[in-house]
């Protein structure tokens, strides 16, 4: 069984070039495309099997990273950017056109990764960021209409990718989490 996680590592995952300072983002218009500048690199890139997260067209998965609030800009076509669900935790920033996801943001200060916006290293101009590192949601796949029976393949494929597969985010993800709750709760 050939099993597709996402374009950008159905090849191997590239690895980053340790130096990356940032780049462009770009949606999928060919007519005036929105662009996002980011400065620096990204952090905890991954796979994401969610049902929220934007995936190219046929990826079973999104990859997605973050990056600090103050390091997005959008740079071109803002008047293309809507949020597509308000009710939901993280605001996606799409182009109304092409329907790309450019950014997410969470505006709750008391949520563990306020400060941090949600990216898709895919769309950088630039190449060198940093690879994913993990694969998180991976069970949430199947929301989105994969067979049960398809993810022994699917977590297989995921670690010779070496994106180690959680249902949930990563440990050290899920420390910040508790960290932060319980702090919170000191407080």
């Amino acid at each position: 069984m050939n099993v597709h996680i996402h374009p950008s590592v159905d090849n191997g995952v590239k690895k980053g070039s340790g130096s990356f300072a940032g780049g462009t983002l770009v949606c999928k218009c060919k007519d005036k495309p929105v662009k996002v500048g980011i400065k620096g690199d990204v952090a905890h890139n991954h796979a994401c099997g969610c049902t929220q997260c934007w995936k190219p067209d046929d990826a079973v998965f999104s990859v997605v990273a973050v990056v600090p609030r103050q390091n997005v800009t959008v740079l071109e076509n803002s008047d293309k950017l809507h949020i597509v669900d308000p009710s939901k935790t993280i605001q996606r920033y799409a182009c109304k056109v092409c329907g790309t996801h450019m950014y997410g943001r969470i505006e709750n200060k008391g949520h563990p990764f306020y400060g941090l916006d949600f990216i898709h290293p895919e769309l950088f101009q630039e190449s060198g960021s940093a690879a994913p590192g993990f694969a998180a949601f991976v069970s949430s796949v199947i929301e989105s209409g994969v067979k049960p029976e398809q993810m022994d393949a699917i977590r297989g494929r995921l670690k010779e990718l070496g994106l180690e597969p959680y249902d949930c985010l990563s440990p050290a993800l899920m420390d910040a989490i508790a960290t932060h709750v319980a702090k919170s709760k000191a407080a």
